[in-house]
Parts: structure tokens; sequence; C-alpha cells
């Protein structure tokens, strides 16, 4: 009977596997980005439609980040029914499109992940060799596309489900919290609507963060399976149920990374914007901010190919357990 791959030994091979296949990370660091850059163009359009239509004051609106601008546009636009409904949905379409580009994007480079893991060997394995991250590199123009194809689909109806959950999500915290505001009057509610608010938060971080982690798994099954969201869902359950304690593992671990570089691109980025304050200094800072935020969507993507080509390594090692298993019953006693 063959032992589940160690913490190490399934994390080492998920990182050499997604270093071998490089070209993915920035693939995926670009189609993220791209999302991200065409959401600011219906936030663009409602910011020329507050300050055009409502005189809205444009340095209060463009004050703080992406979220606390797209907040103050949709706070003034409020005022404006037939505004609003442009926007919110000039937003959704953006969203959407946005999103299957995505959905389609990913398809392609786990299904060229899948490949890589079948073809690497035991590339955790010391010595390591540019040998053996030649032979697992199965990163191409072709094998992307066929795995676009034969996924796309299948992944844009998880993505869809994913975004159904996120905004189930936020109906549910947005609608606590403004009924909280309601009750505002009353110092006695106030106070433990505080500390509901504030465990409701965590408890939809965990929550998103779960549903994150299924998202990915399933992903890996379907794609190593080749089979349909149910059938992967299903697969998915028995799954976790029989390797519950590998898989918090390596979730555990690849989550503390993930808040490590967070925490060390909020203070890179907060002392780059205490020296950005000098007008000389600015125009030399701007390039370092940009290195900065290149360097940080890298190492986020290099953590999630590093996480599911862990996550691989334990279901390729549980699709070897039930395979063995009914071998097993058909021996003589």
């Amino acid at each position: 009977m063959s032992h589940a791959p160690a913490l190490k030994t399934a994390l080492k091979r998920g990182a050499l596997i997604a270093a071998a296949n490089w070209p993915l990370v920035v693939v995926q660091f670009i189609a993220e980005s791209t999302l991200k850059l065409i959401l600011g163009v219906p936030v663009v359009g409602g910011i020329f439609l507050v300050v055009l239509l409502l005189d809205a004051n444009v340095e209060e609106i463009l004050r703080g980040d992406l979220r606390e601008i797209l907040a103050a546009v949709f706070s003034a636009l409020r005022a404006n029914p037939a505004a609003l409904t442009s926007f919110a949905l000039a937003f959704l379409v953006v969203l959407l499109g946005g999103s299957l580009l995505t959905f389609v994007v990913k398809g392609g480079t786990v299904a060229v992940l899948v490949e890589a893991d079948d073809h690497a060997g035991a590339i955790e394995r010391p010595p390591l060799r540019i040998a053996m991250l030649r032979r697992a590199n199965r990163t191409g123009i072709d094998p992307f596309l066929a795995g676009c194809r034969r996924l796309g689909w299948r992944y844009v109806k998880l993505g869809l489900g994913l975004l159904v959950a996120y905004a189930v999500t936020a109906a549910a915290y947005f609608g606590l919290l403004f009924g909280g505001y309601a009750l505002a009057d009353n110092v006695g509610v106030l106070l433990w609507w505080t500390v509901i608010a504030a465990a409701a938060s965590s408890a939809v971080i965990v929550w998103i963060t779960v549903v994150n982690f299924l998202y990915l798994v399933t992903q890996i099954v379907m794609a190593v399976d080749d089979v349909g969201l149910r059938a992967a869902l299903l697969t998915v359950v028995r799954f976790l149920r029989s390797s519950v304690r590998e898989i918090a593992g390596i979730f555990g671990v690849v989550l503390l990374l993930v808040l490590l570089a967070t925490a060390a691109s909020v203070l890179a980025t907060g002392a780059l914007s205490l020296i950005g304050f000098v007008p000389i200094v600015a125009v030399a800072v701007m390039p370092l901010q940009i290195a900065a935020w290149l360097v940080r969507g890298i190492v986020f993507q290099y953590l999630a190919l590093t996480a599911l080509g862990a996550y691989l390594a334990q279901y390729r090692h549980y699709l070897d357990g039930t395979r063995l298993a009914p071998q097993q019953d058909k021996r003589p006693a």
C-alpha cells in the first residue's frame, strides 16, 4: 500500500512543476491584470457621470483605492436612478466578459499543468537536474489552446457558480451591515451589532477562502478525470473526506505564505508611499512602484500554481488508491 506524499514532498513537487512551466505564471498574471484593468473602464465612466451630471467633487471621488472610489461613485449615483442603472449594467457586463476570459485561460493553464505532472516523473526527489525541469516543461501554444477548448466551457460554468457564490455572500453581508445601520439609534443594539458585524466580516473572509479552495480542487478534478461539473463535485467530496489531513496541511502552508507575501507587499507599498510625497523623489519612486506591483502579482500567481500542483499530487495518490482497492478485494483469502 502506497503512502500519501508528505507535505514537503507535495509542495516541492508543485513548486518545481510551476517553475518549469513559468510562462503559465505570466499568462495568469496578464489575464487577471486585464480583468482588473477593464473593470476600471466603467469606473472611469461612472466618475464622468458623477462629475458632469451630478456636480460631485472630483477630489473626494478619487480619494482612496479602487474599492473606495467604486463605493464613492456608487454613493453619488444613488441620487440619479437612471445613471446608477447604467453604471451597474456597464460594470456587470465588463465583469462577466472579463471573468469569462479568465475562466477560459484557467482551463488552458490547468490542462498544461496536468500534462506536465504526467511527464515530470519523480522531480521532487533529489538531485534536481535541468533535464528534469525541461521534461516537466509542457508549456506551448498548441497544448494551451487545446486545454482551453477542452475545459473552457466547463470552467465557465464552474466560474459562474463561483460568481454566484460571491454575489450571494456580498448580498447577505451588506444586508446585515445596512440592517444594523438602521438600528444605530439604539446604543445597546449598536454595541451588539458591532460585535456581530466584526464576527460576520471574519466569517466572510473564511467562507470566501474555503470557496476559492473548493473552486481550485474542482478544477483539478475536472481536468484530470475529464468529467462535468456535477461528477467533479461528487468526486471532490470523496477526495476531501479521504485526504483531509494532507489537504489541510497544504492549505495551511500556502495560506501562511500568501499572508506573509501580502504583509511584505503592504510594507513595501507603505514605504514607497512615504517617500513618494517628495516631488523630485516621486518621479524615481514610480518605476519602483510598478516593479513592486509586477513582483507582487508574479509571486501570488506562482503561489497559486504551486498550490495547484501540490493538490494535484495528492489527488493522483487518491486515484491510485481507488484503483488499487478493487484489485485488493478480488484477491483470494
